[in-house]
C-alpha cells in the first residue's frame, strides 16, 4: 500500500488511515472458466484498457448473474437480504472497494455513509453493490498485480465474451440460490 500521503480525489482512505489510488470499475459478467468448472467475475477498469478476473463459488456467481439480470426471486436471497436491511435501518453504502490480493486470495471492503468499512469478500461486495447501485473501485496495487491488459483491438474477444454473458443462466453455475 501506499504510504502516510495526503488523499485526492484519485485516491481514498483504506483500513489503517493509509491512502491508496483507487480506479473505478464496471461488472462485465461472470462466467464459469474451463476445464476446471469455476466461476469467475471480470470487472473492467472504466478508464482504462485493464480487467480483472476474480475466482468466485457459485452461490456467489449466481447472486451476481441475477442482479445483472434483474432476476427478482420470489423469497430475498442473501444479498437482497442485506440490502433491505440496510435500507431498514437508513444505511447507505458509499463504495465498495477491492483492496487487496495476499497469497491468491482477494480482499475487499465496504464503505457505509459515515465512514463506517467492514471487510468483505469480493464477490459479496459486488453483488450487494450490483443491488444497491453502488460504485466499485480497485486499487491501483490490485490492478497492477492481477489486471490483464486488453488493448482496444482485442474487443473482439471482449464481445465474445460479452455475447456469452447475454445467453449464460444462473443454472450454468450448477445452482438455484
Amino acid at each position: 500500500m501506499a504510504g502516510h500521503e495526503r488523499c485526492t480525489a484519485a485516491s481514498t482512505r483504506v483500513a489503517g488511515g493509509y491512502c491508496c489510488n483507487v480506479n473505478p470499475l464496471d461488472v462485465v459478467g461472470v462466467r464459469v472458466e474451463m476445464p476446471a468448472n469455476q466461476p469467475i467475475v471480470l470487472l473492467r477498469e472504466v478508464s482504462g484498457e485493464r480487467y480483472l478476473p476474480i475466482w468466485i463459488g457459485a452461490v456467489e456467481a449466481t447472486a451476481i448473474a441475477f442482479a445483472q439480470q434483474g432476476v427478482v426471486p420470489a423469497r430475498p436471497m442473501t444479498h437482497d437480504l442485506f440490502r433491505d436491511v440496510l435500507a431498514a435501518l437508513g444505511q447507505e453504502l458509499k463504495q465498495v472497494r477491492i483492496t487487496g490480493l495476499r497469497d491468491g486470495v482477494f480482499y475487499a471492503e465496504l464503505i457505509f455513509n459515515g465512514g463506517v468499512e467492514v471487510s468483505a469478500r469480493p464477490s459479496d461486495a459486488i453483488a450487494l453493490a450490483l443491488r444497491t447501485g453502488t460504485p466499485i473501485f480497485g486499487s491501483e496495487e490490485v490492478l497492477d498485480e492481477a489486471g490483464i491488459a486488453i488493448p482496444d483491438e482485442q474487443d473482439d474477444e471482449v464481445e465474445k465474451f460479452r455475447e456469452f454473458l447475454d445467453t449464460v443462466t444462473p443454472e450454468d453455475f450448477g445452482t438455484t440460490g
